[in-house]
């Protein structure tokens, strides 16, 4: 690793890249609002912008899709089956593209993922227009795009830490992530609105076009190549294996993913959301309940994001997870219990919140504490972790809710991710001790 990321500094910092991490501590209402430095770094700057559009393009693909197959088939079996579809490939190609991010240059790889992105919306828009009304092919193009997705998450979130210095990246986490969730809440409103009066096979191409931007903020960004001499020459079994080496290594990196899988696996209670809209907030109306239930977490989210000026410059990272983990268990464990819609509501904005505090200090603690030459690996992880995490909750949740009912599972599981995660917190101080 050279002396850049030893030191934590990027070429061009303090220079025609913007002003040093070094500045007067914010005051009044600023010291509260989002850490904006990293935008005046162009490079990030480019990157972050496209993914403003992204966000919202890729849901109305989102929604697209399963629309499109329950419109086929009528069977939301299928949308289930879909799903499964998509996941297998993101989970396999992330895990390759995390070795292929370390051995090549990323903003080629970034070049060739997001063009067969692209390409797979494209021919979503083309099937769609044809009228072809085939689910087996709406399946094998959301393969191809999951797994185009997998080959491109690690490589683009492991390029942040070239392109801000180390003192950035918990602000950086937040603004990408503060956009990110702002796309989900967004996204699929926009395509609810659209679909009625632009017609379904439209958002596929709208998602074509908004990649386009992507593509340009890629073709923009500096050379990314490996930095360290000891970088893998190839992407095979060997190298994915030796990733998962590294981190059972290096303590705070095993943990950072601890914390999100015992927070995702046992505190995302998601697939519950129906039965609670239908039994516990009948009276507040059906679909104003899940509407609420599904939005409130991404919306409590945006809003940590919007006021991470509040943490995003604390150094005790490890402190940080624990903490939000700790939060999110006992917002959960509140939800459960709480048979007013608006109190529910209310604790799951403020899981959201904790939510995206942990977000921001884990993506820190990956791109700090592992060297250049692994970032694309533990970035693989990361893909994998966050994507399988609420999918085990979703079986998790749904068995223990039928056995011992909605609120009663949706409590437990808040329970069990404070203690387990106190519990790693105290067996293992490597994450307690971590600072940047």
């Amino acid at each position: 690793m050279d002396t850049s990321e030893s030191s934590g500094t990027v070429p061009g910092a303090g220079t025609d890249d913007g002003p040093s991490t070094e500045e007067a501590p914010r005051r009044g209402w600023r010291r509260w609002a989002m850490d904006t430095r990293p935008l005046r770094r162009p490079a990030y700057r480019r990157l972050w912008s496209s993914t403003i559009v992204t966000a919202v393009g890729s849901q109305l693909t989102a929604v697209a899709v399963p629309k499109q197959i329950y419109d086929i088939t009528g069977s939301s079996a299928w949308v289930g089956y879909a799903s499964l579809a998509g996941l297998v490939p993101m989970v396999l190609f992330a895990l390759w593209g995390g070795a292929v991010a370390d051995t090549m240059d990323r903003r080629r790889l970034l070049l060739i993922t997001n063009s067969g992105i692209a390409v797979t919306s494209v021919l979503f828009w083309l099937q769609a227009v044809s009228g072809l009304d085939s689910v087996a092919v709406l399946m094998v193009l959301l393969a191809a795009q999951q797994a185009f997705f997998g080959l491109n998450a690690p490589a683009r979130n492991a390029s942040i830490a070239r392109l801000v210095p180390a003192g950035e990246l918990a602000a950086a986490n937040a603004l990408g992530s503060t956009v990110m969730q702002t796309g989900l809440v967004a996204g699929p409103l926009l395509a609810g609105a659209l679909i009625p009066v632009i017609g379904l096979p439209e958002l596929y191409l709208l998602d074509a076009l908004a990649l386009s931007v992507t593509l340009w903020a890629v073709v923009r960004l500096p050379a990314l190549p490996p930095l360290a001499t000891t970088a893998a020459k190839r992407a095979g079994v060997r190298e994915i294996a030796e990733g998962f080496r590294y981190i059972s290594r290096h303590k705070v990196l095993l943990l950072s993913f601890l914390a999100d899988v015992v927070a995702m696996v046992f505190g995302m209670p998601r697939a519950l959301f129906p039965q609670l809209a239908d039994r516990t907030y009948a009276s507040y109306g059906e679909g104003l309940a899940l509407g609420l239930l599904f939005a409130a977490i991404p919306i409590g989210a945006v809003l940590g994001g919007l006021f991470s000026g509040t943490f995003s410059r604390a150094r005790r990272h490890g402190w940080m997870v624990i903490g939000a983990v700790v939060a999110w268990g006992a917002a959960i464990t509140g939800f459960g219990l709480s048979t007013s819609l608006w109190l529910a509501v209310l604790f799951l904005a403020a899981a959201g919140v904790a939510d995206m505090v942990s977000m921001v200090f884990r993506g820190a603690i990956l791109l700090s504490a592992a060297t250049d030459e692994m970032r694309g690996r533990m970035q693989g992880v990361f893909t994998v972790v966050v994507a399988g995490g609420p999918r085990l909750a979703d079986v998790l949740h749904g068995t223990a809710g039928a056995a011992f009912g909605p609120r009663a599972a949706v409590a437990g599981g808040g329970l069990l991710v404070v203690a387990v995660m106190l519990a790693l917190a105290t067996a293992v101080p490597a994450l307690r001790r971590y600072r940047v």
